[in-house]
């Protein structure tokens, strides 16, 4: 097993890493869009979250973590400090096993103020990587998302 792992790292060239490079990729944008946001005390994860509630009101975690593309655990502590701030809230349902949540009033003020932020960081982004091109990209990263989700 260890010879076949050395013989891909001798033949493997820089920077032919696809999973690597949309890694920096993301570290980098997260960080444009992160900074947008610091003045409303509000991450990027936390605004895809407000985004999509706001776009499908009440929800399934589990649902909402399909669409995020994110194993429900890491969505639910994603959700604490959004609970804990008064932006969302749980939703009791019958079935105590299916867990909903909702935007409350605070949070869809919040979403809308957050959005002035995130659209200056979504110019800055197309202004240098260019609107075509940031068009393409999103077309190609759902495509993947797509493709490789099981």
């Amino acid at each position: 097993m260890a010879k076949s792992v050395k013989s891909i790292k001798q033949r493997l060239p820089e920077g032919v890493c696809n999973c690597l490079a949309v890694r920096q990729a993301a570290r980098n944008l997260t960080a444009i869009y992160d900074h947008a946001l610091d003045p409303i005390d509000l991450r990027v994860t936390q605004f895809s979250v407000l985004y999509k509630l706001e776009s499908r009101g009440k929800i399934r975690i589990s649902e909402l973590a399909d669409i995020l593309v994110m194993d429900r655990t890491t969505l639910t502590r994603n959700l604490r400090p959004l609970a804990r701030g008064g932006l969302i809230a749980y939703l009791q349902r019958r079935d105590r096993r299916e867990h909903w949540v909702t935007l409350t009033p605070a949070g869809r003020q919040k979403f809308k103020t957050a959005l002035r932020y995130w659209g200056r960081a979504q110019d800055e982004f197309e202004s240098a990587f260019g609107r075509r091109n940031a068009s393409r990209l999103r077309r190609t990263l759902r495509s993947v998302a797509g493709t490789l989700r099981g």
